[in-house]
């Protein structure tokens, strides 16, 4: 990837980071891990994790409901030549590094 479609991809962390901020009922605590964007920009998933776990379907429930929310926040809030649609998932790849260290820790 290039150094441009890396910049872009750490705009739109750091402003999922920043709605997330503002809107979240706070009852859990979801981290931003990473965003993977199509090389056009024209498509984002925002990846993520929650503290507790059990609350992460309830997380991906609020992010899946509030994706055109996100969208006009970062229409406003970022000079971004295309702004992409997005999708939420959750970061299952972060949760198994955990455990692996977490194992490994014993």
């Amino acid at each position: 990837m290039s150094i441009k479609h890396d910049r872009f991809e750490e705009i739109l962390k750091h402003l999922a980071a920043e709605f997330l901020k503002a809107e979240s009922n706070r009852t859990s605590l979801i981290t931003i891990t990473r965003v993977s964007a199509t090389e056009k920009g024209d498509f984002a998933t925002i990846y993520f994790t929650v503290l507790p776990e059990n609350k992460e379907e309830a997380a991906l429930d609020f992010l899946k409901r509030q994706r055109s929310a996100f969208r006009d926040y970062a229409k406003d809030h970022a000079r971004l030549m295309r702004v992409p649609f997005f999708d939420f998932e959750i970061d299952r790849g972060e949760r198994a590094r955990q455990r692996i260290d977490e194992s490994l820790a014993r």
